[in-house]
This record gives C-alpha cells, structure tokens and sequence, in this order.
C-alpha cells in the first residue's frame, strides 16, 4: 500500500508512545528501595556505635586501677575513651559515684558529653516515613491494575478496547478465502477509508457498522483484521463481555470511553466481539429492565446514531446468534450492513486449504479438491485444524513431507474421533458391531436416495464403537423427501441387522443415537415440514426463543390433545416406515450382509470403493503386505438365528403373538 493512500492520522507504531514503560517501572522500584534504605538508616541512627571494642565494665574497671586508661568521655549512656598504646574503647555507663574519683586519682583525662537530641524535621520524617511507604507501594500497585486492565480502583469506567498494530501480524485480503461475496461487501468499507472524498463528492456517506453473521469458525474476526490491514488505519478490537460488570451503569461509561479514543484516532474501525453478550433483545430481563446490560446497549446504540455523529469511526461486529439481537441496534444508522459469513462451499474450501497449506511441506499425491471433496459442511477453523493434524500425524511418524494418507487419518480423526485400538471387545461383541455397522451399509447401498458410502469401520472411535461414514458428492442447501426417507432407512439399518442375526431377545443398546437421530428427523418431518399427509403443511414445532436464567421468554405453541396425540402416531409411523425399509433390504440381501461383516472383521475397515467390489467380486482386491488378497468368508455362517413374527409397519409383534 502506498504512503499516499494512508490517512492522515495520527500514527499507532506501539502500545505507548509517552516513554519505555519499563523504564518508568524500574525508576518507580530504585524510588521505592531508596526510601527503604533511608528507612533503616534513620532507625539505625540513634544508635550508631562509636568507634572502638566493646567491653565489659568491670574490664573498663581493671584498665583504670592498672593505670593503663589516658582518656575517657562520659555521656549518660555510654563510656568511650583510648588506651595508653592509643587503642580506642567503649563501654555501657552505670550509675557509679565512685569512678570519678578513681579516674581522677589515677590521672585520667575526664570529659562529659550530653546525650544527643534528633532535630523536630528529623523526628517528623522518623515517624511518617512508614506511612508515606506504605501509601506508595499503594498507589503504585493500583495504577498498576489500572493501567494493565482498567479494572482497577479508579478505572472501572475505563474501556478495555485493544489497540491492534502492525506488530501483532498483519492480516490481508490475501488471507482470508472461501468467502468471496462477505469479502466483496467489505472492500466497499476499505476503500471508503482509504479514499472518503471518492464518495463524498456523490453525497455518500461512509457507513456506520458491518455485522458479521455466521456459525462459529466461519472467519468473521479474520475478516475484520483484514479490513484493518487492508485500509491501514487503528483497529480497536473489544469482546462484548467486556462492557458488562456487576456495576450498574459501568458498561455504558466504558462505550462512551471506546468512543472517546477511537475519536482521536479516526478514521478507525471498532471490532465487538460476540456483540450478542450485550445487544441482546431488550425486555428478556427480570423485573422493571433497568439492569447493566440494557443500559450499556442503550449507551452504544446513542453513541452509533444519536445527537452527535461520530464521523469517521465504524464499527465491526460479529454474532452467531442474529435472532437475539435488539431490533434497533440493526435498523439502517447503526449497523448499515449485515454480512453474512457462510461455511464455504467446495470451492472456497479448495481455496482456505490452499491458504493453510503454504506453511506446511506437502507430498506429491496432495490433492487440496480431494481433500475438499471428503470435508462438507467444514468451516475454516475446521480445515485449519485439519491440516494442523495432519502435519501432526506426519510429525509423529517421522516424516519430511505431509502426504495424503496423513491427510485421510485426520479427516477421519476429525469427523469420526480418535481410534482406541487399546479398548478391548470379546468377539462377540466385535461380531455384533460388524454386522451392525454393516447393516447400516448394506441399506445404504441399495437406497437410490442415500449419499455414497465413504468408509466403514469397527474400530472404536470417540464414544462410538463402530461407524459408516457417507459423504455427499456435492454441496447440499436443501433435503428432499427421499433422502430424508433414505436416512430412515440408513439410520435403522444397525438395529435391524442385529435383530435379523443375533434374534429378537440379542438386540442390543448400540441404535440408541440410531434412534435419537432417525426420532427428532421425523419430528422434524411432521412438525416443521409439512411431510405427513395427515398432520399437513402446518408447523408445529415449538419456537426456539431466547432464555433468560433458564427460563424461556417465548410461549409454548398452543395445541388440543388430538392434535399432539396424532404429531405422536405420525412421528411412530414414520420412524417404523423406515425401520420397514431397512427390514425388506436387508432380509432380500441377507447374502451380502454376511460377505460385508466378514470383511470388516477380517479387515477392521473398508472404504466405499472396496465395499462395493467386495459385493460385486467377492474380494476387496487390497494386496497387504505379505498376504494375497482372497475371498471373503461368510462371518455368519455358524451363527444360529431366531426371529419373532413381525407385526405392523415391520415392527416385531408384541409378546404372545
């Protein structure tokens, strides 16, 4: 960026530009340890020891008698006198009435000195100097605090905004990717700060606030660094917790604190973290509304659109939660612009791998479109994490270079959880996961509308101890009812497949996320989509409203009890319907559920490609290391098998049947 473009502030080349902090530290503690030694001096003083050995009186006694004393000088405490070799000594003083006159008969040289009086100044500054001692190290600990955190005695109503510089890193448009339209929306902002009378000769006005949408790990405090560096001015960054204290009234002396010192650097941009800590809805609160919170938003909605304008500051937020937001902190004047920051689709993943994988040494067979393709619904954090892994698993192993097998084991660590290869399972155990797990796949494979199978596996991952991995083969926005059938059927496949092989009485808990899910996308189904024909295209679902202390401000859809005891039948039958469908897959190719649980407990884990060739060849055609690859046995040949009669929807009939 050239000179010519940088506005004519003021320049923020450090965190202090009034001197060496730590200059001033040192000079505060010499100043502190001087007056401690001066302490001790003065106390010290009053009873300094004169020159010469200390002894005993009766020895002081025996010198005089010897005639071995030449002088002597009497004060009320203390006796000093020299020796007739010239030594020096000294001895306490006792009352004695009959020293005198021995000094005298023994021609000693007698003279008396009065006790020494201390001057008033110096007796004042004897007794205050602890005092004054102890209020210095006072005040010096709380300007402290209040300089380091603005929290400190006297600093509660200061801001606590942070004052980016180039310093710390800086952030471009180059760096953030896979967000093209939020980016696009922001550069209108940058230009506008590098260059404002471009549009105020058309009358434009430069907008007051951009509020970053979207989930977590999407790039919204990236993309606003990227704003900072991009234009080149102060960047101010604050969380919205930090306006909020148990102080009424101490959260909008702190926004009018911010205002005051991005004013003196404008043109500037003020980035609020999570505003959603603050800008919440008004009136979500106990009692008459008049707490900390509101009054704070309040102090931040005047200083954004009120009787004074702020010209030249704008102001960067960021929520994942827009629906709890106030409505007059987003109408037009405040936050002009409401960008959305999406999850990226394949492209923009391709490109933020991209981005991450300039800093690591990659391996010829790295393909950033394969590794897009097999990630879905990742945001950037998460890619950024995947790739951090990868270099990890590289780094364990030894390696020089990150190749694409580190790349699959993190992804699948990532998505699935870490293997526990140390848990132990019986075999029977083992046998009632590979064919559960295969269960899931064989339905999978023979539902039109389910995604591809990516991988299966019974290794234990995260808290699961088996898993059938389907990845879709592009960016999906919306579901359609098939596939929503097909995920049913998928869903139920497990449960199924234990029951057909292991018999009614063997079923066991290993379906309860099964049915947690297959549960709430039939819920879903009837209550907010419209897919049942007897319920019909109306919502029922209960609104999701905002909380406050646990308690819930929305109020509960209203509904007779038909109407909820139909929702109840028609979720069953929806959830039984697929539970029917994986039933007659798996019961027409019980043949190809066998080969599949073979393989996965000879091999442990099968990718879609081998699934599919083990069905269709009878082989998974992997060559491991001193083997050949060989047909795969039937893993259920042996097993005996029992089955209930079935009863409506496929279900088994109840007991006595």
């Amino acid at each position: 960026m050239n000179d010519d473009n940088k506005p004519n502030g003021p320049k923020h080349d450090g965190p202090d530009n009034n001197g060496n902090p730590w200059m001033k530290s040192l000079l505060i503690w010499v100043g502190i340890l001087a007056a401690l030694a001066l302490f001790v001096t003065l106390f010290n003083g009053g009873t300094a020891q004169a020159p010469g050995a200390t002894v005993p009186y009766s020895q002081f006694l025996d010198k005089v008698e010897a005639g071995e004393v030449k002088d002597v000088s009497i004060s009320p405490t203390v006796i000093t006198g020299t020796y007739t070799n010239d030594a020096k000594f000294r001895t306490n003083a006792i009352p004695d009435p009959q020293l005198v006159p021995v000094l005298r008969e023994k021609g000693v040289t007698i003279s008396a000195r009065p006790e020494e009086q201390p001057s008033v100044w110096l007796y004042i500054l004897y007794n205050s100097l602890p005092f004054l001692l102890f209020l210095g190290i006072a005040f010096f600990v709380l300007r402290q605090m209040q300089k380091n955190s603005g929290s400190g005695a006297m600093g509660f109503g200061k801001s606590r905004a942070k004052l980016l510089t180039q310093k710390e890193g800086k952030v471009t448009f180059d760096d953030v990717a896979g967000i093209d339209e939020a980016r696009e929306e922001l550069e209108e902002v940058v230009e506008f700060l590098k260059d404002p009378t471009k549009f105020a000769k058309l009358g434009g006005k430069i907008p007051k606030g951009a509020l970053l949408v979207g989930s977590p790990g999407t790039g919204k405090t990236l993309l606003a660094r990227a704003i900072a560096g991009e234009a080149g001015v102060p960047f101010f960054t604050i969380s919205g917790s930090d306006f909020v204290e148990m102080f009424v009234g101490v959260g909008a002396s702190r926004v009018r604190d911010m205002f005051e010192q991005a004013k003196k650097s404008a043109p500037c941009i003020v980035f609020i973290d999570e505003i959603d800590a603050v800008g919440r809805h008004r009136g979500a609160g106990l009692g008459n509304g008049n707490d900390e919170r509101e009054q704070t938003l309040n102090q931040l909605l005047v200083e954004m659109d009120g009787f004074e304008a702020n010209e030249g500051i704008i102001i960067v937020a960021a929520t994942n939660r827009p629906d709890v937001l106030d409505p007059a902190l987003l109408r037009p004047g405040r936050f002009d612009r409401q960008v959305v920051v999406p999850r990226p689709d394949i492209e923009g993943r391709v490109k933020i791998l991209q981005v991450h994988m300039k800093k690591v040494p990659l391996a010829p067979d790295v393909d950033a479109r394969t590794i897009a393709r097999g990630t879905p619904g990742f945001s950037g954090a998460d890619l950024a994490n995947l790739v951090n892994e990868a270099a990890l698993m590289a780094a364990r192993k030894s390696k020089r270079l990150v190749a694409m097998q580190e790349f699959e084991e993190a992804k699948d660590k990532v998505m699935m959880g870490a293997e526990r290869r140390s848990m132990v399972m019986t075999e029977d155990e083992k046998r009632m996961t590979a064919y559960h797990e295969a269960g899931h796949a064989i339905v999978s494979l023979h539902e039109p509308a389910s995604d591809p199978i990516h991988k299966a596996t019974i290794i234990p991952r995260g808290r699961a101890l088996g898993m059938v991995m389907r990845l879709p083969e592009r960016d999906s926005y919306s579901y359609h009812r098939d596939k929503m059938y097909a995920n049913l059927a998928v869903a139920m496949g497990g449960r199924v497949a234990e029951e057909v092989i292991f018999g009614y009485d063997k079923v066991s808990s290993g379906a309860s996320g099964d049915i947690q899910y297959a549960t709430g996308l039939a819920r879903d189904m009837v209550t907010k989509w419209g897919m049942s024909d007897k319920v019909g295209p109306v919502e029922y679902a209960q609104p999701e409203g905002e909380s406050f202390l646990g308690y819930s401000s929305s109020q509960p859809r209203h509904m007779s009890n038909e109407t909820q005891q139909l929702i109840d039948h028609e979720i069953r039958a929806t959830v039984e319907g697929g539970l029917k469908r994986a039933r007659d897959v798996l019961t027409e190719h019980i043949n190809q559920l066998h080969t599949l649980a073979g393989a996965l407990l000879e091999y442990e884990t099968l990718s879609g490609e081998e699934i599919k060739k083990l069905l269709a060849d009878g082989d998974i055609g992997r060559q491991d290391p001193g083997t050949t690859s060989r047909p795969i046995a039937a893993a259920g040949a042996a097993i005996p098998r029992t089955r209930r009669p079935k009863g409506p929807f496929g279900n088994p009939a109840p007991q006595g049947a």
